[in-house]
């Protein structure tokens, strides 16, 4: 099943900004995170859980919940395994705060959580109909369209977002619908069309690291390390980056230099052994020789 985000464990530390399009991260944000921080309770814990989630459950009903009793709720339900009933609780709430889009993107997790792609793309069609620029709206649905092997689909979704928003003047979002295009296009396999894409954003923002830097782990996984070192300059080059992100792109560019001295040279074009001479072609095709 194809994501958004897979990415080695060195790009995830170097910048963390990298991942808006998971890169991120793909989707799973939200729904991740608490899945990660929040794993379902064990005995003897969760009985006392259990009785947390009836108290704020009646509380909800009785309409005398506050918004932190129902954030506590939906954290219950998801660490307790009882989505179905976060989804029952996510759905009254979208309906009853519609500007509060992040509570539908919430939905859609969930709905995909439960192999509901079809309810996930609804409940995100939503936001995007209000919001078309929306990233992480725009990451949830690539993802969605990708599962559903409608990744031509996902391409024109990104790709009108990212040409909206790269109009001049050019909107700081296109950065991210950018880079979340190079990902798509990616993962269809259109390397040299991501390669463009971040080539363009290089231009676009020119004092951005993370263009450069999506190039650089392109040309890595093309096998075209002389090219990832190039785009990986560039990258060390741009912005301010911390001590530590500046030593982790140094370890990284030594660490690449050193697999490229180790890796036998690209073939080249067959050339004849020395001394032997090279006759062109015979003006009347390519038949034997006249005896």
């Amino acid at each position: 099943m194809p994501t958004l985000s897979p990415r080695p464990a060195w790009l995830r530390t170097l910048l963390p900004a990298l991942a808006v399009v998971g890169f991120s991260v793909g989707a799973g944000w939200w729904l991740g995170q608490r899945q990660l921080t929040k794993p379902p309770p064990a005995d003897p814990k969760r009985g006392a859980l259990t009785r947390e989630a009836a108290l704020l459950q009646k509380r909800v009903d009785g309409l005398q919940a506050t918004p932190r009793d129902r954030q506590r709720l939906l954290e219950l339900l998801v660490g307790l395994e009882r989505k179905p009933e976060a989804i029952a609780l996510l759905e009254k709430q979208a309906d009853q705060e519609p500007q509060q889009w992040s509570l539908r993107l919430m939905l859609a997790e969930l709905r995909r959580d439960q192999g509901d792609r079809r309810g996930a793309e609804r409940e995100v069609r939503q936001i995007l109909n209000q919001r078309p620029g929306q990233i992480e709206a725009l990451q949830l649905m690539a993802l969605l369209l990708l599962e559903q092997e409608r990744g031509a689909e996902a391409e024109t979704l990104v790709r009108g977002a990212y040409t909206a928003s790269n109009k001049q003047p050019i909107k700081a979002e296109g950065l991210g619908q950018g880079l979340l295009l190079a990902e798509v296009q990616q993962q269809r396999k259109l390397t040299a069309a991501a390669a463009a894409t971040y080539r363009q954003l290089m231009v676009a923002f020119p004092s951005d690291q993370r263009p450069p830097l999506g190039l650089a782990l392109l040309h890595y996984q093309q096998g075209d390390l002389k090219k990832a070192l190039e785009a990986l300059d560039q990258a060390r080059e741009r912005g301010k980056v911390d001590g530590a992100n500046r030593a982790n792109l140094d370890r990284l560019a030594a660490d690449w230099r050193l697999k490229a001295l180790r890796q036998p040279p690209r073939p080249a074009e067959a050339k004849p052994p020395p001394g032997l001479p090279v006759s062109p072609p015979a003006a009347g095709g390519s038949g034997p020789p006249a005896p």
